[in-house]
């Protein structure tokens, strides 16, 4: 794609990496064959393609973002298969990055969406703001139908029950069972640990258990991903989470730093790219990447344990956007799981993304509702018995349109080779 970038624009950073990645396409269009938006609306602008054009055009022009510009960049889910079809490399996730963070700053939103992006921004990366949230959203979820607006989209997307808080996520050391095979830092997240404890207290079994030794470190939390999507400042949570590490790195070593969110790991793998004009952390940052493993990539080097419990139930694997196209990770999970002893199933369409995307399906309720609906569809005309997946996002999304059992991979692994059944098993049986 040809560029006309004048060199006084060239000479910032971001414009000169965004001119990198246009001059990359080549307009072919295998993108729009693989893109949700563009599968369900078939409007060239709601495609990776005509995305690009209006990015382009914005950005180099030197423009506010306008109306059309906001509606279509908010409209993508950063699902990231595009990245996956693209024959020529085009890192549209650095693109649409900048672009977010253009419409943020240039362009003024109606009120009620001002707000609901503030609070959102404010509350889901603060699990002690979330916590009361998410009560207070529970006790509204009977009434999700009759509320006005988007108080009825986040009421329906309460949990049916409220999980007690967790055990692993303040600042410890979980010792390795039998000699140490390696010491890992785990990422507790934010969302997760109110939504979904359960996650986190199964990693940190199924890691002991093969030998690691697992650190939570003192001052990590978000990785700053639901923020950096929104267009917001992120680089507070990256900063945080990098110097949380580091002093652990600093302290007794890293083997590496464990992410069982695959929403968080494409965030964190890509720390040393969004801090490296920061002098004081671009190298500091770069490492953190480099060490950065989802909870799969670390236990296939592990090596999974014969299991202990005769499973053998038929898992439909739903293969996270991020983790198969933000982190091209596919094949592990499944292979884990068929080691553990389940049947594993993929279902049809497992390249599209279910609709969760972050905050997408509270921000763009409609289109994530159709992509539930159908990605729901795909795995329940599979016959199994539950749902995997590897992203509590999807975990969520999924389990709002189907009455299947719906866990994480690692609840799955943690179960059989010792630990115990899944609660939403449990709840099934």
């Amino acid at each position: 794609m040809q560029t006309h970038f004048s060199l006084a624009q060239l000479a910032d950073p971001d414009t000169r990496e965004a001119d990198k990645i246009l001059r990359t396409c080549v307009h072919c269009g295998f993108c729009n064959a693989t893109c949700p938006t563009y599968t369900l609306l078939g409007d060239e602008l709601d495609g990776p393609r005509g995305r690009i054009y209006l990015m382009k055009e914005m950005l180099e022009n030197n423009r506010p973002a306008s109306a059309q510009v906001a509606k279509h960049i908010d409209r993508c889910l950063s699902c990231l298969s595009c990245m996956t079809t693209c024959p020529s490399g085009v890192n549209y996730m650095h693109l649409v990055d900048q672009a977010r963070h253009r419409i943020e700053t240039t362009f003024k939103r109606p009120l009620a969406e001002r707000w609901l992006r503030g609070f959102l921004a404010l509350v889901l990366p603060r699990p002690w703001l979330f916590r009361p949230a998410l009560v207070a959203a529970w006790l509204m979820r009977p009434l999700a139908r009759v509320l006005p607006g988007r108080l009825g989209t986040l009421a329906a997307l309460a949990p049916k029950r409220l999980p007690s808080p967790g055990t692993v996520e303040r600042p410890q050391v979980f010792p390795a069972e039998g000699a140490r095979r390696k010491r890992v830092a785990l990422l507790t997240g934010c969302a997760q640990q109110v939504v979904a404890p359960e996650i986190n207290e199964a990693t940190v079994r199924l890691l002991t258990r093969h030998g690691c030794e697992v650190v939570v470190a003192r001052g990590a939390g978000c990785c700053g991903g639901l923020t950096h999507h929104m267009g917001r400042d992120s680089l507070g949570f990256a900063r945080a989470n990098i110097d949380a590490w580091t002093r652990e790195i600093a302290a007794g070593g890293l083997d590496a730093i464990v992410i069982n969110t695959s929403g968080c790991g494409v965030t964190i793998k890509d720390y040393g790219y969004m801090l490296r004009g920061d002098g004081a952390y671009a190298k500091k940052a770069a490492q953190v990447s480099a060490l950065a493993k989802d909870v799969s990539e670390l236990m296939t080097e592990l090596g999974l344990d014969a299991p202990t419990v005769a499973t053998g139930r038929r898992v439909a694997y739903h293969a996270a956007c991020s983790l198969q196209h933000g982190q091209q990770i596919r094949g592990a999970p499944q292979a884990l799981l068929a080691k553990a002893g389940f049947t594993v199933v993929e279902p049809p369409e497992a390249h599209l993304c279910c609709g969760s995307a972050g905050t997408y399906n509270m921000l763009q309720p409609e289109i994530a509702g159709r992509l539930r609906d159908r990605k729901v569809t795909n795995i329940e005309s599979t016959s199994p018995e539950l749902v995997a997946a590897g992203n509590v996002g999807c975990i969520t999304q999924i389990a709002e349109g189907t009455d299947l059992p719906v866990v994480h991979t690692v609840e799955l692994l943690d179960w059989a080779t010792g630990g115990p059944i899944p609660p939403a098993l449990q709840r099934a049986n």
